[in-house]
């Protein structure tokens, strides 16, 4: 009897598939997939907060300095009108002529340039000091 065609039959073992509760069972150590993925997730959320800060900052302060010129140029030049109001021009300089109506000399009146000089600067900071208990509102478009 002749054999026309055998082969060897390789005996391949069942694989059997682990699951992660039985590798954990096997190894007793926790699950730290999760807890890396919460992790990596936290420190880029914190670095992209951080980094848009860092850009937004200059910008955020230029604003702040350019309202604050603004509302000082606005509170100094009310200040100013409201106490030059009080005063003409007849106050502040007397005019000397002479007999043919010619002007001799122009003296300026000091007592009232120095109450002028000490009372604008007292009413602009009291104006900025009562703004700045409101809220300054910033756009940020």
């Amino acid at each position: 009897m002749h054999k026309i065609y055998s082969r060897f039959r390789f005996r391949i073992p069942k694989i059997r598939k682990i699951s992660r509760i039985q590798k954990i069972k096997r190894s007793g150590l926790p699950q730290r997939g999760p807890l890396i993925k919460v992790t990596l997730i936290l420190i880029i959320a914190f670095s992209t907060v951080i980094l848009i800060l860092n850009a937004v900052q200059p910008i955020f302060r230029k604003l702040c300095e350019e309202k604050a010129k603004s509302i000082a140029t606005i509170a100094s030049n009310n200040q100013a009108t409201e106490v030059m109001k009080k005063y003409s021009y007849d106050d502040l300089f007397s005019i000397e002529r002479d007999n043919d109506g010619n002007i001799r000399m122009v003296q300026s009146n000091i007592i009232p340039m120095n109450e002028i000089i000490s009372d604008v600067p007292n009413r602009i900071q009291t104006e900025i000091n009562n703004i700045g208990k409101n809220n300054i509102e910033i756009p940020l478009r």
